[in-house]
């Protein structure tokens, strides 16, 4: 029988507050099941960019990313907010170890062609997300080696190509992806975490969660528009991760780790 395992994926939203940042790592510090934490913190990128003067581009809730926007991704994500969380698991006595894809050649990925994408009013256009990486493999193996060996893999959004070049990585694709090499070892839930309570019905609504959600109820909502923005890859990512051999996908508030509400992938 596998053993159990859980992938906590907190978003940048959560990572840049001190309070909301500090409730979730408290929660993931008292998990006793193996674990792994991934990050996002595309809000700090975006306000480290500004106070640089390099303008954020977002299409479909995904970045685009140019060269300089890919140097401050680099050090917000794989220095400030991956070092700050280590450390915060360190002072509660979690043995973490902070990761990008690029250390151990954990996650390799290629960058991503032009690609169609549906804008916000209905039309279609091509798309150069710029230095963006779509992931090719995980090395499950590295990771099970650390988790076996009582260290939390503490991993931030970037890869590489194998070439030298860094891509940046959605963190949900990362979580996702690093779900499903592990599915083949433990038997994996992954909930995302962010600062809403789950999927929202009404997004001025917290109150308005939808408790479950399938491939087909998905595409209606994502039709009328309740499900847009940054929460579409959210949700293709955790379908993904379900067809791929994850027991469970949540998507809930930061506070509930342990992902007992929220909205339930099915």
């Amino acid at each position: 029988m596998k053993e159990t395992l859980n992938i906590i994926k907190v978003g940048g939203g959560v990572v840049e507050d001190a309070a909301s940042l500090a409730s979730l790592l408290n929660q993931f510090a008292e998990m006793e099941v193996r674990k792994v934490l991934v990050h996002g913190g595309g809000r700090l990128a975006t306000s480290m960019a500004a106070s640089l003067g390099i303008e954020s581009q977002m299409v479909g809730g995904r970045r685009i990313t140019d060269a300089k926007m890919l140097e401050v991704v680099t050090m917000v994500y794989g220095g400030l907010v991956n070092k700050n969380i280590v450390a915060g698991l360190q002072a509660k006595g979690v043995k973490a170890v902070g990761l990008t894809g690029v250390d151990g050649d954990v996650i390799r990925s290629h960058k991503r062609p032009p690609k169609l994408v549906k804008m916000d009013d209905g039309t279609e256009q091509m798309v150069d997300f710029g230095f963006v990486g779509d992931v090719d493999k995980v090395d499950a193996q590295l990771l099970v080696s650390l988790i076996e060996s009582g260290i939390v893999p503490v991993l931030a959004p970037l890869t590489h190509d194998g070439e030298g070049h860094i891509l940046n990585t959605n963190a949900d694709t990362i979580a996702s992806s690093v779900a499903q090499a592990l599915a083949e070892h433990y038997e994996v839930t992954l909930t995302f975490c962010f600062e809403k309570a789950g999927v929202l019905r009404d997004a001025n609504d917290d109150n308005s969660v939808i408790p479950l959600i399938d491939e087909q109820e998905a595409s209606k909502l994502i039709a009328e528009g309740v499900i847009a923005g940054g929460m579409i890859p959210k949700i293709e990512n955790a379908f993904d991760a379900i067809r791929k051999g994850v027991r469970q996908v949540v998507i809930t508030h930061s506070d509930n780790i342990e992902g007992s509400r929220g909205t339930t992938i099915k």
